[in-house]
């Protein structure tokens, strides 16, 4: 008597795993070898970006901070893989063929939302999705080929000497490993190319004026200090990008349009020809808790923002500057900011160095004073200008305030947060920022004690945050320190504690540490 040979439950749950793996994986290999071609997986993690309720997404910057992007992308791989876990155990009740559906139906959802992003070749796109899609299938049918056949020879009853029914469940386990290392191939291959920096190509003229680097009265020698002017490498990164568009800088343009009487529009090349300004500016992310490292300061180099919305006329009822990335995100600040003398500019270099892809190669929009959620578009394309009730800018719509100024904040960088000092004589240093306001003072306070004057540095510019250092003296045990600023008006930073939404933290960072 034969019977028909039957991988067990687990044969096709783990196939169908390793076959979703393939297609997510081959996805992201075609999004990276090919420029015009997005990430399917990215491209969905956008969609859910756009479309997730304002408190959940505050929630998760303010939880993730930096690593929100990851922990999305590797949410949506781990549920991805539930799913079709589930659509193997439907596999062993109903056969390998209700898979098919399944797949293309997965495939036409990461075409659709690869279709929704900008800067994409639609024919490219659909034939990158078929054949991810089609790949998947394959390995799936090719893993589980020789379901549903007879087992040849099989007699029921019949001695065995140990070896399996199914011959073929022997190279199963082969099979699907070495799919699995193909699918995580692809896919680490592909995210590295789709992260790959592209701004090495373009050279950008001398500024109109040089600024000199800081000097010794700009900076301590403190270890462990913030250093004055951060390194690229290590800028903080807030935005809603899954992956840093990628901009081809020959292609691009900026316009400015909206409410002027003289619309623009500037290739990069035609826009570093212009006169290229350096300014020091410190920038922070409103989502920036107190004590928190979302916030940096650098050198920018670019054309100032007044210049061209003078040449542009703006319209008597201009009201608000809009940024709008390539990728259709949006800030909005008052036409007043642009005018008032703090000259805010269309970056186009960070520390001597064309913008990095990640913070908005090929231009930026940089206005000192402002948060960045209000004012820093990156990978700017065009500038709007219209009414101030005729817009509201992406993240206002999702409970954060309209306007955004920079609060005053002071951060204590040494010692560190449960770290650990000798007894006696210690220094604690750290920095402190107030947007356009300056820094007139920062005291420290240890163990609830008097407030204690620190000596302040030079500041780089009006617009940029000073480094503090006190001396302090500490017997054997758990202390805590407690540091304030005072901005150049004379308004000390407030003690009053509240959460970054909807305009920022406030509050005194305070940290304990052991002598």
């Amino acid at each position: 008597m034969l019977e028909t040979a039957r991988r067990p439950r687990s044969s096709y749950i783990t196939g169908a795993v390793v076959a979703a793996g393939l297609t997510l994986g081959v996805g992201e290999l075609l999004a990276g070898l090919v420029e015009r071609v997005p990430s399917p997986l990215s491209s969905i993690g956008a969609i859910v970006v756009d479309n997730v309720p304002g408190a959940i997404e505050r929630w998760a910057i303010e939880t993730f901070g930096t690593g929100d992007k990851a922990v999305l992308l590797i949410g949506m791989i781990l549920t991805t893989l539930l799913i079709a876990a589930l659509v193997g155990n439907w596999m062993y009740r109903s056969g390998v063929m209700v898979a098919a559906p399944i797949f293309v139906g997965f495939g036409a959802l990461g075409l659709a939302a690869s279709l929704n992003q900008t800067l994409i070749s639609v024919p490219l796109t659909i034939l990158a999705a078929v054949l991810a899609t089609a790949t998947g299938l394959y390995g799936l049918f090719w893993l589980l080929r020789t379901d549903d056949r007879p087992a040849t020879d099989t007699i029921v009853g019949a001695p065995t000497d140990g070896l399996p029914a199914d011959p073929s469940r022997r190279s199963f386990v082969g099979r699907a490993a070495g799919l699995g290392v193909a699918a995580s191939v692809a896919g680490l291959l592909g995210r590295r190319l789709l992260t790959a920096t592209r701004t090495s190509e373009v050279t950008l003229p001398d500024a109109a004026g040089t600024l000199d680097g800081p000097d010794a009265a700009n900076r301590f020698t403190v270890e462990g200090i913030t250093p004055v002017v951060t390194p690229n490498d290590s800028f903080y990164r807030i935005d809603t990008a899954l992956l840093v568009p990628r901009v081809n800088v020959d292609s691009w343009r900026l316009r400015i349009d909206g409410l002027v009487d003289n619309p623009l529009e500037f290739t990069f090349e035609e826009l570093t020809a212009r006169d290229l300004y350096e300014e020091y500016v410190t920038i922070s992310c409103v989502s920036n808790e107190v004590g928190g490292r979302l916030v940096g300061n650098a050198k920018w180099t670019g054309v100032r923002l007044a210049e061209l919305l003078e040449e542009a006329r703006p319209a008597d009822e201009a009201e608000q500057v809009v940024g709008w990335s390539v990728d259709r995100w949006s800030s909005g600040f008052p036409i007043e900011a642009v005018f008032d003398g703090r000259e805010p500019l269309v970056a186009v270099a960070m520390n001597d160095e064309p913008l990095p892809a990640r913070h908005g190669f090929p231009a930026r929009l940089i206005v000192p004073g402002l948060y960045g959620y209000v004012s820093a578009t990156k990978w700017l394309e065009r500038i709007e200008l219209t009414t101030w009730d005729g817009f509201d800018s992406y993240w206002v719509p999702r409970g954060w305030s309209k306007e955004g100024p920079i609060k005053t904040q002071s951060r204590i960088d040494v010692p560190r947060r449960g770290g650990s000092v000798e007894p006696g004589e210690m220094v604690a240093a750290g920095v402190a920022w107030s947007g356009l306001r300056g820094i007139e003072r920062v005291e420290v306070s240890l163990d609830n004690g008097p407030w204690v004057e620190a000596e302040i540095s030079e500041p780089l510019s009006d617009k940029t945050w000073v480094q503090w250092k006190a001396s302090l003296s500490v017997a054997a045990g758990d202390h805590e320190l407690r540091v304030r600023a005072t901005d150049g008006t004379g308004e000390p930073q407030t003690a009053e504690e509240s959460n970054p939404a909807p305009n920022g933290a406030t509050g005194h960072h305070t940290i304990d540490f052991t002598a």
